[in-house]
């Protein structure tokens, strides 16, 4: 999910041909979470091959990394590892919601009600060690390189793209920003039409660019005060201080040089360590060792893995 700071930041609208030639990193399980969650039936069924297994995130993957092979789009992969101690809440939180909601989607499937079957489903949606493995494997069957990261995915794309390997991040999470990337890339693997939760109206999906360091310049901040934003309105590894927006959080971080100082404005003492928070988006673990090679699909074990294994036609 990520920190809601969209509203503050300038966005640039980019065609996919703009990233042609472009080594990019891939948020995988960014990714593979709206290939689960879009990719469904008109009542919110996902995807199943014969054994009763979900295939939803195998299809997008595979058909929306073609259309970037296609605009020579060169992606690169990039799995989260073990997540920091402070996200365990919120994954646990979101457990909890997803247990919710899957009873919900049933219930609403039984008795026919196909939107709202199609809306919890959304709510519901769980990406399981089997299906990273599967992506990994499908990922690596296609010639392009996978790179399992020691925590945040996100993370080890800003250090990639800080040494020059990768131009960007593609994800639809701002996060990347705290974490440091250069630029963030949203909207790469999804187009077209959007529904709008509970509303018959669609909006168009078009590809962005957000660049941080022009960003920054425009908020007149550096990135630890971003960091800073994200904390005063909630981030994945803490909840956030009542009743502060992002305009409201751009002013506190604008005003004061010391977290601390804001901490006595705002009159709400915070049951964590905002440092290590901090700490977490400015200093994260990365590794050095990976390496991005590609090389030519196997076609007959790309047929032997989705068609035989997986029931694709």
């Amino acid at each position: 999910m990520g920190t809601a700071i969209g509203e503050l930041l300038e966005k640039q609208e980019i065609d996919l041909d703009f990233l042609a030639s472009r080594k990019v990193g891939i948020d995988s399980f960014n990714i593979l979470y709206q290939f689960l969650s879009v990719i469904r039936g008109m009542d919110g069924t996902p995807l199943l091959d014969r054994k009763g297994r979900i295939t939803s995130h195998l299809t997008g993957l595979f058909y929306r990394t073609i259309n970037l092979l296609d605009l020579d789009i060169k992606p690169v992969f990039v799995f989260d590892g073990e997540p920091p101690e402070l996200k365990s809440e919120t994954r646990l939180e979101r457990s909890k919601i997803r247990t919710e909601a899957k009873k919900k989607f049933e219930k609403a499937r039984k008795e026919g009600k196909r939107e709202e079957a199609r809306k919890y489903a959304q709510q519901a949606v769980r990406l399981t060690d089997e299906m990273v493995e599967q992506a990994k494997k499908l990922v690596a069957l296609m010639g392009l390189p996978v790179v399992q990261a020691p925590s945040e995915g996100e993370a080890q794309i800003a250090a990639m793209v800080s040494q020059g390997d990768l131009y960007g991040c593609v994800s639809q999470d701002y996060d990347a920003l705290l974490f440091g990337t250069k630029r963030l890339l949203r909207n790469i693997t999804v187009t077209g039409k959007r529904k709008v939760p509970g509303k018959d109206y669609y909006y168009e999906i078009k590809p962005e660019m957000i660049e941080l360091e022009k960003n920054l310049k425009a908020l007149k901040i550096d990135r630890k005060r971003l960091v800073w934003i994200g904390i005063l309105i909630g981030t994945d590894f803490n909840e956030k201080f009542p009743k502060i927006g992002p305009k409201t959080a751009l002013k506190l971080v604008q005003k004061h040089n010391k977290f601390e100082d804001i901490v006595e404005e705002v009159g709400h003492e915070p049951e964590f360590d905002y440092r290590e928070i901090e700490g977490i988006f400015l200093k994260p673990k990365i590794t050095k060792k990976y390496k991005l090679q590609f090389g030519l699909p196997d076609r007959e074990k790309i047929l032997e893995f989705l068609c035989e294994e997986y029931d694709f036609s």
